[in-house]
């Protein structure tokens, strides 16, 4: 399936959800911006709990709102749709998400305020469209949630690290940690979420980490040690399998007229070739 969801990220997914669902229960829902063919999507959904909502935001292939978006969606994604998206996604699970085919920035307005536990923020890559992405993931996170910003230090999107870090020096995102990808960061309490993660981590030898301090806070950086992806989700409907190659068709003999003179081509100098050919033409005359 199409998508970038390295091994340790969904590891660390993996982590927080379980966490939410089992160490410390926390009471919400899922939200994904941006969601491509749907990979990170499948696996968050495995995560939900009875009475829980996941609702997916992406254009797919509707019109971008602007010029530069639309740049953007022809230059990244020029083969996403959202048949596609739920194609994939009904091959793992039974039912869709709540799917908002638009804009992100009417996500604060179709989602309850408040409401969701975690939130993954990967569509636009755009400085503007991000700043809204996370002035939205605010509105409708719980006081607790974690919220993960996707691509938040990759060299081809400048936009998302700037409206990234400056949502951390000037407001109240406060990070949890950060992978090569992701960072990891909450609107609430960050130091909870930190302490039990390092703890964690200390007993783990396929992921390394460190401790930064970023804006007088600290800040958990962890990296791959070889770690291998959580159990994939079960696949509901296989796809069906491969036809078998159709036989080609016996090429019919060649003329015997034909035959001859593939090999003379082949086989004997030009200037033999034609005097052949002239003398067979003075025979049938």
């Amino acid at each position: 399936m199409e998508g970038w969801f390295s091994a340790y990220d969904q590891v660390l997914f993996d982590w927080f959800l379980t966490r939410q669902n089992e160490a410390e229960p926390v009471a919400g829902d899922i939200l994904e911006l941006g969601a491509f063919m749907g990979k990170s999507a499948i696996f968050l959904a495995g995560y939900l709990r009875e009475g829980e909502a996941f609702t997916v935001c992406d254009l797919f292939d509707s019109p971008a709102p602007d010029d530069s978006n639309v740049q953007e969606v022809r230059g990244s994604y020029p083969t996403l749709t959202r048949r596609g998206f739920e194609t994939n996604y009904l091959a793992f699970h039974e039912a869709l998400p709540t799917v908002i085919q638009a804009p992100t920035s009417v996500v604060a307005d179709e989602v309850r305020p408040a409401s969701c536990r975690f939130v993954h923020v990967d569509a636009s890559h755009l400085h503007e469209h991000v700043v809204q992405d996370i002035a939205s993931s605010r509105i409708v996170a719980t006081p607790d949630a974690v919220v993960v910003f996707d691509d938040y230090r990759s060299a081809h999107c400048p936009g998302v690290a700037a409206a990234v870090w400056a949502a951390v020096a000037t407001g109240d995102l406060h990070p949890i940690a950060v992978s090569a990808s992701k960072l990891y960061a909450t609107w609430g309490d960050p130091a909870p979420w930190q302490e039990a993660l390092r703890t964690w981590l200390e007993g783990r030898s396929d992921l390394w980490h460190g401790v930064d301090v970023v804006h007088g806070k600290p800040l958990v950086r962890i990296g791959d040690e070889g770690v291998s992806a959580p159990p994939a989700p079960k696949l509901l409907h296989p796809p069906a399998p491969e036809p078998a190659p159709a036989r080609p068709a016996p090429k019919p003999a060649p003329r015997p007229g034909v035959r001859w003179r593939r090999l003379a081509k082949d086989l004997l100098p030009p200037v033999v070739t034609r005097a052949i050919v002239a003398r067979r033409r003075r025979a049938r005359a």
